[in-house]
């Protein structure tokens, strides 16, 4: 029998370049400073970790006493954008020994940078990172396909569901099917 005291991780949301670059939405549940931050997607789900997997198609060192680095990773809808510093010293070593081009997974914190003239950038912290073969990648595709489309048939019906369609628009639907189509036709099966 588990402890109530447990601490149970929140489950890495699968979500596709696509949608993640459009995310724009983040709080907190509470004023605590170690409450989670959470993100809410454009299809209606809350998020504080991703489950992500594409090609790394690039990274850069960057820092002199700060070391960190910065990769691109590439899923059939865009482009994630990815960083391991300091504060995630075991996936910035791993990400380090990665040489692109190479299909990895990758989970992660969303986060959230809003500019001065009121942009998003939007990236995700890399809790760890590994190298996976194509089948797995297109095996990724394929759930977070179905996961887009569960999120989709749910728009509008859940409390976070209709703060995204507040958020977002009505037209989100619409838009994601149509992403999670063309992504599934670049899957290899």
């Amino acid at each position: 029998m588990r402890s109530q005291t447990a601490f149970e991780r929140e489950p890495a949301r699968r979500v596709f370049a696509a949608e993640f670059r459009e995310t724009r939405y983040q709080f907190k549940d509470d004023d605590d400073e170690k409450s989670p931050t959470y993100v809410i997607f454009p299809t209606g789900i809350r998020s504080n970790r991703v489950f992500i997997v594409g090609t790394l198609t690039e990274k850069q060192r960057q820092g002199d006493q700060n070391v960190f680095y910065r990769g691109r990773v590439v899923d059939p809808t865009g482009t994630f954008f990815i960083m391991a510093g300091s504060y995630q010293p075991e996936a910035m070593q791993q990400l380090a020994r990665i040489e692109p081009p190479a299909f990895v997974a990758v989970v992660g914190k969303p986060n959230i940078y809003t500019t001065q003239d009121g942009n998003h950038l939007v990236s995700v912290r890399t809790e760890s990172i590994t190298v996976v073969d194509r089948e797995t990648r297109d095996l990724w595709v394929l759930d977070t396909a179905r996961a887009t489309l569960d999120r989709l048939d749910a728009f509008g019906t859940t409390d976070d569901a209709r703060k995204a369609m507040d958020e977002y628009g009505t037209e989100v639907p619409h838009v994601y099917r149509k992403i999670v189509y063309d992504a599934l036709t670049q899957v290899q099966m």
